[in-house]
């Protein structure tokens, strides 16, 4: 089976990769049970439920099917700070005034525009 793990510490998550991950592991846990080739192993098992549970979560945003980015809580300043560089919102050489940003609450208000979810303990923003 390809290890193509999903974990709640990832920066960034494309909801393609969380829904390929599903069908993966529920195809390894088939092909255990109908080849009686023994259990399905418990941390597959308990990386299946957190992914399902994520996906329930995020199923109802629009883009999901085809590649929602989910943004970790803990990165979200980094990727507010990153996403202004490439809109060309502040040159990413820039020093002044681009140094004396509060990213923090540049992030906070950011995160007005995306949805919060929970991946087994870890907030991530997707919008």
């Amino acid at each position: 089976m390809k290890n193509t793990n999903i974990s709640n510490t990832d920066e960034i998550i494309d909801s393609r990769d969380v829904i390929a991950r599903i069908e993966e592991l529920e195809e390894e846990q088939t092909r255990l049970e109908d080849a009686e080739d023994g259990p399905f192993p418990e941390d597959d098992a308990q990386e299946l439920a957190a992914l399902k549970a994520l996906a329930n979560q995020g199923g109802y945003i629009g883009d999901w099917k085809y590649g929602a980015t989910l943004i970790n809580d803990d990165y979200f300043e980094e990727y507010a700070r990153e996403l202004a560089e490439d809109i060309g919102a502040i040159s990413d050489d820039a020093k002044w005034p681009a140094t004396c940003i509060d990213w923090g609450k540049a992030a906070n208000e950011l995160k007005m525009d995306y949805t919060s979810i929970d991946f087994a303990g870890s907030t991530y923003w997707v919008r």
